[in-house]
């Protein structure tokens, strides 16, 4: 097999760009001369401590009487020396601006030379300063506003390259593979994996038989079944590198990008052969083309290229493609085929002894009170799936730390089932004692009715203290996993659903019912609907099934059949309706006592478990305006 190394994630060092650092040294220090010749210029360093100011005709009388030695012309400024038995103090003078001393009446003192006159450059600092900024800073700036725009250019061109590249996730080298015995449950799925595995590990055996290695497969099930953990045991079990990448990776704000990092995926795992690539979620690049799209859509060049890399695999590539998505129904026929995608691998939701094997893994590694009953845990757990059972045990562990016990007991463990199930206690929310008085006979209502119909799931737990967004719950829980449900346990769960409101408006009147029965009204509407349009277990419409999750050209729902039918539709859901709330009254009305004694133990322990319940409702009846059947 050959060797290979996980690269995934790993960046090369930049180079310096010299030639910038450079120039900004070169600008600063530019800047800073600039600076201090200004602040230069602004001192007068040839001031002199003493010294008199006379008028150019005084200072020409002077030098007439012979007391003047040197006269300094700077610009219109003339600094007068005296001669030293003069007696005088240094003088100062000013001319007119463009004229000669000769011009000033000094022309006789000059040519007879009665004094020595030099003459000195003026320089004119300022302006030079502002010339050399002028010329100097333009280009200063220019250089790097290049040397910036060369830098983003490349930067871009960089980031462009790599737009190109698949961002996908190497594993497969690692210490802590993940095989098969991590991964507990679902063993006709492994069973099914296991045959993956082995047309890696020995792809010969099947060739000589002339059977070809299967190009896809998909694992499909619902969200947190371990569909990405059973793809990381494949490539564990058989050794092989494992390229990870969900599908929105594949998406980006420029068409064809997509496509680009499929080649690139695909041209990473050949050259690692034998080895498999797994795209989490495809369902984000590979749904079904429709009359909306076209050639330029970049979802649709993805998925096209997705099925052109599969069509050309060669038998002997040892490339296998797995995917995972919890939605079949979207993706296209064209990737679903043979000869794509192969094998359909359904991860389904753990039954109970597989929610008792993922639970002993999750606990596996926590201290456990020896009185902790997985098994129990793992019977309340129905429909659960392993991502649930995972976050139950890290929620039973962090109750346990609140608490400060040294072992997670039964009672912590119940109290992260419940917060995962319906969610946490809302014990900063206080109720005054007539919504108290309200909440009890409204939950009392659900928990007769369940208990009384004969096709109802057993009660499990009844509490008044507000959990998540409820008010209240009453909980029930089947008494074993069940992949089906009848016509008359859907209509119990109508009737136990109704008795909340049904029980509101039997003690506290039909002005005295609450909004805390809409959620309840919400699902028995949905239900309903749902038996009808979609199970096909309406009265005047059995066995007839309209679909109404279809959308539009315009997204919107389509509806596939005439306003008759949906005429009648809506009849047969008021008529479920009302069957269901009559059913539940004439439940509370035969038991008004075992009504009004739950709803009082609701009050005083405000949560009662299924045996407080067993115990308080027995001797209820079953009238016989409530029953379906005999």
């Amino acid at each position: 097999m050959p060797e290979y190394k996980n690269t995934a994630g790993k960046k090369k060092p930049r180079k310096s760009n010299n030639v910038l650092n450079t120039v900004r040294v070169l600008s600063f220090w530019v800047i800073v001369a600039i600076f201090v010749a200004l602040l230069m210029g602004g001192f007068n360093f040839n001031k002199q401590e003493e010294v008199e100011e006379k008028s150019i005709t005084e200072v020409l009388a002077l030098v007439n009487d012979g007391k003047i030695e040197k006269i300094t012309v700077h610009g219109t400024e003339l600094y007068v020396t005296p001669k030293e038995d003069s007696g005088l103090k240094p003088i100062v003078s000013r001319k007119e601006a463009g004229s000669s001393l000769q011009e000033q009446g000094f022309d006789e003192a000059v040519r007879n030379q009665l004094v020595n006159i030099e003459v000195e450059e003026v320089v004119d600092i300022w302006g030079n300063i502002l010339d050399i900024a002028i010329i100097v800073l333009p280009v200063v700036f220019l250089a790097g506003f290049l040397i910036y725009m060369m830098r983003q250019a490349q930067n871009m061109n960089n980031q462009n390259i790599g737009f190109g590249k698949a961002k996908a996730r190497l594993y497969g080298n690692e210490k802590n593979k993940v095989l098969f015995s991590d991964v507990a449950g679902n063993e006709a799925a492994k069973q099914d994996l296991a045959e993956v595995v082995d047309f890696l590990k020995n792809p010969k055996k099947y060739e000589t038989l002339g059977a070809k290695i299967p190009r896809g497969v998909l694992l499909a099930g619902e969200p947190g079944t371990g569909k990405t953990l059973m793809a990381r045991a494949v490539a564990g079990e058989a050794g092989v590198p494992f390229f990870s990448i969900s599908g929105s990776e594949f998406a980006e704000m420029f068409v064809g990008v997509g496509a680009s990092r499929v080649r690139d995926l695909f041209g990473k795992a050949k050259k690692n052969a034998p080895s498999i690539i797994f795209i989490d979620e495809i369902d984000a690049v590979a749904h079904k083309r429709d009359a909306r799209g076209g050639a330029g859509r970049e979802d649709e060049q993805t998925l096209n290229q997705i099925l052109v890399e599969m069509d050309g695999f060669d038998n002997d590539t040892g490339v296998i493609v797995m995917a995972a998505t919890n939605r079949v129904d979207m993706l296209d026929k064209a990737l679903l085929r043979p000869g794509r995608f192969d094998r359909h691998v359904n991860v389904t939701l753990p039954e109970r002894k597989d929610r008792v094997e993922i639970l002993g893994v999750h606990f596996k590694n926590k201290p456990v009170a020896p009185d902790v009953d997985l098994d129990a845990l793992a019977a309340k757990t129905a429909g659960s799936s392993g991502a649930d059972l995972a976050n139950i045990a890290n929620e039973a562990a962090i109750t346990a730390a609140r608490e400060n016990h040294k072992a997670i007991t039964n009672a912590d463990i119940t109290e992260a089932f419940e917060r995962v199930a319906i969610g946490p206690e809302r014990k900063s929310k206080v109720m005054n004692e007539q919504e108290r008085k309200i909440t009890a006979y409204h939950e009392a209502g659900h928990a007769i009715v369940g208990h009384v119909l004969p096709d109802s799931d057993p009660v499990h737990k009844v509490t008044i203290i507000p959990r998540g967004r409820t008010g209240g719950v009453t909980w029930f829980l089947p008494p074993e996993d069940r992949s089906y449900k009848n016509i008359y346990e859907l209509k119990d769960v109508l009737a136990r659903a109704m008795g909340g409101r049904v029980a509101e408006r039997m003690m506290f009147g039909a002005d005295g019912i609450t909004t805390g029965a809409s959620s309840d009204l919400q699902h028995v509407a949905e239900l309903a609907r749902s038996m009808v349009a979609e199970e096909g277990m309406g009265a005047k419409l059995r066995d007839q099934v309209f679909n109404t999750n279809e959308v539009n050209f315009f997204g919107d729902r389509a509806k596939i059949y005439s306003e008759k039918t949906s005429e009648v539709i809506d009849a047969e859901i008021e008529a479920l309706n009302k069957e269901a709330g009559a059913r539940a009254e004439a439940v509370l009305k035969a038991n008004k006592k075992y009504l009004d004694a739950l709803a009082k133990a609701l009050l005083e322990k405000e949560s009662l478990e299924e045996d407080e319940v067993k115990e308080i409702l027995k001797g209820t009846t079953l009238p016989t305006a409530a029953k379906l059947h005999d």
